[in-house]
């Protein structure tokens, strides 16, 4: 039987996963990533958004273990930790569609 101390300390471990997937900015640079590893610039030009809010999101995912980096001279370059992460947002992502279709089909029969 796994303690509660360690029990505790999973689930936090989830919780400050799950902490780096709830803002949408991040969940963008994640999808981004996943296209193939960019810089901060490279980010940043992508997604239209000021380098510190890139940089800011970076340290968090980076932090959560979502993503890696790898420093050529001045410049360091990010990419996704783990492929799985993507598989888990498309997860998030059909169960999402799933529910508003389900609540869609609701009102269709009551109305």
């Amino acid at each position: 039987m796994v303690n509660q101390t360690l029990k505790q300390e999973i689930v936090q471990l989830e919780a400050d996963f799950c902490f780096a997937l709830s803002d949408p900015t991040r969940i963008y640079i994640l999808y981004a990533l996943n296209e193939h590893a960019l810089n901060v610039t490279e980010l940043t030009n992508e997604l239209g958004i000021p380098q510190p809010t890139t940089s800011r999101h970076l340290k968090v995912l980076r932090e959560r273990g979502l993503v890696e980096t790898e420093r050529q001279g001045t410049v360091i370059t990010y990419r996704i930790a783990d492929q799985r992460i993507i598989q888990a947002l498309d997860l998030l992502r059909a169960s999402m569609r799933d529910r508003l279709t389900q609540r869609a089909n609701l009102i269709n029969e009551i109305a």
